[in-house]
C-alpha cells in the first residue's frame, strides 16, 4: 500500500486479500486477543469487538477507551453489515466523488459512521458473515490496525 490515504483500489485489494478459509468461536477469540497485543504494544486507548451476524463474538477495552468508542463501534459496524465493505472503503468511496457519507449516503450519521475501523469479516464460499472493528484512533491508524491484526491473524499456521 502506498504512503497516505489509500485509495479505493487499494482498500477493494486489501479486503479480496484478508478473506479467511473460516471463521469461528476460536477464531474470534484469537483475532481479538492478537489486537489487543498490537493495541497494548502502541499503547492504543481502543475498544475492539468481534461480531459474526448479530452476535458479538469479542470485545476489549482498553485503558483509555471509553463508551463513547462502543458507539463509535455500532455506527462504522452499521456500515460494514450494510455495505459488505470496510466503513473506510465507503467514506473513501464517497469522498473520491467529491461528496462525504454524511451528505450523500442519505443514512442517519447518528447510526452509520463511514470512518475507518471497522472491517468485513468474509469467508471463502459464505461472504461478509460479519465485522471486526476498532475505535479510539484517528480513522486511518484505526483501519491499518485491523488491517494488521487481520494479515498476521491469516499468516498464522490453519489446523
Amino acid at each position: 500500500m502506498s504512503t497516505g490515504t489509500p485509495t479505493v483500489s487499494e482498500l477493494i485489494a486489501q479486503e479480496r486479500r484478508l478473506t479467511l478459509p473460516r471463521f469461528g468461536y476460536d477464531d474470534a477469540y484469537a483475532l481479538g486477543g492478537l489486537l489487543v497485543e498490537l493495541a497494548r504494544e502502541r499503547h492504543a486507548p481502543v475498544a475492539i469487538d468481534i461480531r459474526r451476524g448479530g452476535q458479538q463474538m469479542f470485545h476489549a477495552a482498553l485503558p483509555g477507551s471509553s463508551a463513547d468508542n462502543d458507539a463509535w463501534i455500532d455506527r462504522k459496524r452499521r456500515v460494514v453489515e450494510r455495505y459488505g465493505e470496510s466503513s473506510y472503503l465507503v467514506g473513501t468511496r464517497f469522498r473520491a466523488k467529491g461528496t462525504t457519507f454524511e451528505q450523500s449516503s442519505r443514512l442517519d450519521p447518528d447510526t452509520y459512521a463511514a470512518h475507518g475501523g471497522s472491517f468485513p469479516i468474509a469467508v471463502e464460499g459464505a461472504g461478509v458473515i460479519g465485522s471486526v472493528t476498532v475505535s479510539g484512533l484517528p480513522q486511518a491508524e484505526d483501519h491499518a490496525l485491523v488491517v494488521r491484526a487481520l494479515e498476521q491473524f491469516t499468516a498464522r499456521p490453519q489446523n
